[in-house]
């Protein structure tokens, strides 16, 4: 035993010799800035404008995010180290710059890069200063050269963001719950993409039957149902994704039932639609089901129609795994085991903070331009973007 608790404090002097105590913060929040903030982008991609002579659209481009700066009393703007941000009790972040462009009737009137908020940089990441320069010039700059970042100013403060321990994500977990009527089995699947999670959860009913739970749905949905509007029509199809074995082909019967009358993707998609948009006209009601079985269910694995049938086939497997566990095949998983566990750093969480502030800032620029009427062109969406909106939440 003892030998063994040698060995791991070795491996662990390994992990902290070559790569710091840092290492793990810093390559999440590089891997935010260089891939997560643009994806959060992409997912808006344009803004309609809807005015009443000439409706136009805003076309969102890259992003680019500039060096840490201040912007002094006189209206100047300096470059900004963390030494000096600390001694001024300031905070080190840098300006996000977004492409924007003017369309219409498809032709690109006008481009223009506007601030659209502070991001707050970590320091040692590749958008600080001191990223990768020799011990000299990091005394230059007032620094510790055996410090190894990883943290933020905040007004003068350096602030870390402590890694916080959550579920796995994109992962199957099966579990049951015991009721007074005997025990319920449940499926759990919180996929995620960046900046955003999305639930979704299997529930064997006292009868057999398979309810699905899913975001943006007031009222469980069936299971058949679900997987028939993602594109599996015929009873065969769906009872194949779901196992081979007929024994458990034969347990899905009670399932199949609480389909009812459907039997075609269409008609899955309007008993849905009538469900989770009840009373609104019908043209609303499938736009918005469309788009609850592209972005809100299992985003990981796509947001567009044709991920839809692999989406039903994960929904199989999810199934399988439930009536897996319903036979004693097997175990339940157990959340507090590490396989099951995952650790959210700066980027994951600063993602989740940045995707709403975003959406909150689309939502502001939309309605100020709309407000505006005849006010259009790049200039005025410059002066309809309010940065603070992003700053603050970050």
């Amino acid at each position: 035993m003892s030998n063994n608790n040698k060995d791991m404090w070795s491996i662990i002097k390994d992990i902290l010799q070559r790569n710091g105590i840092a290492r793990q913060h810093l390559s999440s929040y590089n891997e935010f800035v260089e891939y997560g903030l643009q994806s959060i982008i992409d997912e808006v991609n344009e803004v309609i404008i809807d005015t009443v002579e000439y409706p136009y659209k805003i076309k969102l481009g890259k992003l680019q995010l500039k060096q840490p700066r201040v912007m002094e009393l006189d209206g100047s703007i300096t470059n900004l180290s963390p030494l000096e941000a600390r001694l001024r009790n300031l905070s080190y972040a840098a300006p996000i710059m977004l492409e924007s462009s003017v369309v219409e009737d498809g032709n690109v009137l006008e481009t223009k890069f506007i601030h659209v908020g502070d991001m707050p940089i970590m320091t040692r990441s590749n958008g600080c200063i001191l990223y990768n320069l020799p011990e000299n010039k990091l005394v230059e700059y007032g620094e510790d050269d055996r410090d190894p970042g990883g943290y933020f100013i905040i007004n003068g403060s350096e602030r870390v963001i402590v890694g916080l321990e959550d579920l796995s994500y994109n992962k199957i977990i099966v579990d049951y719950e015991e009721v007074t009527a005997g025990l319920v089995h449940k499926a759990k699947v919180y996929s995620s993409i960046v900046g955003y999670r999305s639930k979704l959860e299997l529930v064997m009913k006292q009868d057999a039957s398979i309810m699905t739970k899913i975001p943006g749905s007031p009222v469980d949905l069936p299971l058949m149902v679900l997987m028939r509007a993602l594109g599996l029509e015929s009873d065969k199809e769906i009872a194949d994704a779901v196992s081979l074995r007929p024994i458990m082909q034969d347990e899905l019967e009670p399932s199949f039932e609480k389909a009812g009358e459907v039997s075609t993707s269409r008609e899955a998609v309007v008993y849905i639609s009538k469900r989770i948009a009840p009373g609104m006209l019908e043209e609303f009601q499938i736009k918005r089901t469309e788009t609850l079985l592209d972005w809100g269910l299992l985003p990981h694995l796509g947001k567009n129609r044709n991920n839809r049938e692999e989406k039903a086939r994960f929904l199989g497997e999810a199934a399988c795994r439930l009536l897996e566990l319903k036979f004693g095949w097997g175990d339940v998983d157990d959340k507090d085991h590490y396989g099951n566990k995952v650790i959210k750093f700066a980027g994951q969480m600063l993602a989740d903070l940045f995707r709403t502030a975003f959406r909150n800032l689309i939502r502001d620029m939309k309605y100020q331009l709309e407000r505006s009427g005849q006010k259009r062109g790049i200039n005025a969406i410059a002066a309809a973007v309010r940065p603070g909106i992003i700053t603050d939440k970050l």
